[in-house]
Formats: structure tokens, C-alpha cells, sequence
């Protein structure tokens, strides 16, 4: 399952829960944008680029496995000449990686709240 990593998200915010929160909020908004581009049926540019926006998005809260597997579905769908069967299977482990991200992302969300400084876990 998807982790959120507690460390990378503290030194991306600097501490602040506020910033945390909304970096969080931005994620799910730039997921909400993209995640409806991951088609298989859909050019393989449309899909890798969709791949590559939540991969950055995803690595910069440190939701590590979200970002490889969108690594991964990017690097296939830049190669060019993906047939809809491999891009479903490539986009399946996308969509169940970012499932789980924001699952994680809720319980991070509800570990800030009400929380005054950053507190990652040891």
C-alpha cells in the first residue's frame, strides 16, 4: 500500500501543518485534473504526460510507489506504439497506486489536523 512519507512532506513544507494541508489539497486537485487522462483506449503521449504530472506531484509528498509506477507507465507510453492491452495493464498499477495514495493521504490529512507544528513519524 501507498505511504505517504512524513519526512519528505515535512521538508518540502518546512514544518508548517498549514502548508502541509494545502500541499496535500494541491495534490488531490492536480489528481482530480489528471487522473481522468490515464486511458488506455487514449494516444500513449495523452496517458505518458498525465503519468508524468502526477509522478512529480506524487514524489514531491513522497508517495514513492505512486511515482514509480507512473515512472514506469511514462517511460513505456514516451516509447511510442503501446497496444490498449499493455496500456491498461500499465495504467491499472497507476490507478491502484494513486487509490492508495489517497487513502494515505486522508489519514495524513486527519493526522495534521488540529496539529500546530509538523510532527513526522521516527
Amino acid at each position: 500500500m501507498t505511504q505517504i512519507d512524513l519526512d519528505q512532506l515535512n521538508l518540502m513544507t518546512g514544518g508548517d501543518v498549514g502548508l502541509a494541508l494545502e500541499v496535500l489539497t494541491i495534490f488531490r486537485s492536480q489528481t482530480d485534473l489528471w487522473g481522468p487522462l490515464l486511458d488506455p483506449q487514449a494516444d500513449n503521449q495523452q496517458w505518458a504526460d498525465a503519468c508524468h504530472t502526477i509522478k512529480g506531484a506524487a514524489r514531491s509528498i513522497g508517495a514513492q510507489e505512486l511515482g514509480m509506477a507512473c515512472e514506469k507507465a511514462e517511460k513505456r507510453g514516451r516509447e511510442g506504439g503501446v497496444s490498449p492491452v499493455e496500456a491498461s495493464v500499465l495504467l491499472s498499477a497507476v490507478k491502484d497506486e494513486l487509490g492508495n495514495a489517497m487513502e494515505a493521504l486522508a489519514s495524513v490529512e486527519h493526522q495534521l489536523s488540529g496539529q500546530n507544528t509538523f510532527r513526522a513519524k521516527a
